[in-house]
Order: C-alpha cells, then structure tokens, then sequence
C-alpha cells in the first residue's frame, strides 16, 4: 500500500470511530479522536473550541443523545492540504424514524505518533430544497 492510501485508510478509520463512539454513547472514546486545540461547530451552530469545551458539551449531551445508535458517517472525499493536514467531506445519515442527511467538513492533522486526529470541524444538516 502506497504511502497516501494508508494515510486516506487511517482517515477512514477515525470517521469510522466517529460513527462507532457516537452509536455507542461513549463520549471518552469520541473525546480521544480530538486533537487539544480543536474546534468543533454542532449541528445547530454551537462553537466549542478546545477540547476541555468539547468535553463538557459531550460528556453532557452524548450519553442521553437521540438517534445516536442509526447514524452512519462515511468519509467522502478526502483533500491533503498539506502531508500532514486534511480536509475530509463527510456524509452523514440519520436512518431513524426522522430521518436527516448532515454534510460534516473535518479538518484532520496527522501528529508525530502518526495518529490523525480531528482538529476542525463544522458539523451541517442538508435541507431539502
């Protein structure tokens, strides 16, 4: 495997634990995809940035979340900004009884261990029309 396609499949992988920490409420192993310095704009527009606000708004709204467990995240295209920083387009599908299609834009930072963490991301709900 070519050095690029490893680092899209390590990409993949923590939209993938975004998909898996959220179906299964667990907001330490969500926090732990985060890099300190993250920003993080919600669904409905709420700015938290650093981790320490991620937490606190996680750790208070994860554990009781909706719909969590039939949301699917599927990393779409995926844009090195630089080796080490990529812009990655998420597809994002509610499949509850009120269904909802969200369009997430992450901005990832690969750190000197090699893990890519989230660094940015604005979280947004697709309407009709």
């Amino acid at each position: 495997m070519d050095t690029e396609a490893a680092e899209v499949e390590a990409i993949k992988q923590v939209v993938a634990s975004v998909e898996r920490t959220q179906r299964a409420r667990d907001a330490e192993g969500f926090l732990a995809l985060f890099h300190p310095d993250a920003v993080w704009t919600t669904a409905h527009g709420r700015v938290l940035v650093g981790r320490d606000a991620i937490a606190e708004f996680t750790r208070a709204v994860l554990p009781d979340a909706q719909g969590t467990g039939k949301v699917t995240y599927e990393a779409r295209h995926i844009r090195f900004l630089r080796p080490d920083v990529a812009a990655v387009k998420v597809r994002q599908v509610d499949h509850s009884d009120d269904p909802y299609e969200g369009s997430p834009l992450y901005v990832m930072t690969k750190q000197d261990d090699g893990r890519w963490l989230l660094h940015a991301g604005q979280n947004t709900v697709v309407r009709d029309g």
